[in-house]
């Protein structure tokens, strides 16, 4: 597998603003095949993990879970190849490790749902969101 890290974690208050980031090997997004479906999972303390928003790479609009829609945005920079979700007005519930992963499928299976589809993963970055 290609070997995923994210970056950009850290602790605000409730109201602030995050920028995560993902790439391999650091900030290079050069994986031996091309995955058309990226997003970010997130996983808090005693909680499942979780989809929080999802990316075709064929061009659909990203898909984000219920309680993150309006405040969350998912987007890639093609100059340099990485991989970001921008968390604004952030809550304590948004509180969690955060990670990204890459997969290939058709684009309707493009989300949260289908974990099986994500055969690269990174390992976490920590949002911490005080009240």
């Amino acid at each position: 597998q290609v070997p995923l890290v994210e970056s950009g974690g850290g602790s605000v208050q409730a109201g602030g603003s995050l920028l995560l980031s993902c790439a391999e090997s650091g900030s290079t997004y050069r994986p031996p095949y091309r995955p058309n479906c990226v997003g970010w999972f997130r996983q808090g303390p005693g909680k499942e993990r979780e989809g929080v928003a999802f990316y075709y790479t064929g061009g659909d609009t990203p898909t984000y879970a219920d309680s993150v829609k309006g405040r969350f945005t998912i987007s890639q920079d093609n100059a340099k190849n990485i991989l970001y979700l921008q968390m604004n007005n952030l809550k304590p519930e948004d509180s969690a490790s955060y990670t990204c992963a890459w997969g290939t499928t058709h684009r309707s299976a493009c989300s949260g749902d289908n974990t099986g589809i994500f055969a690269t993963w990174g390992q976490g970055t920590q949002v911490t969101v005080s009240s």
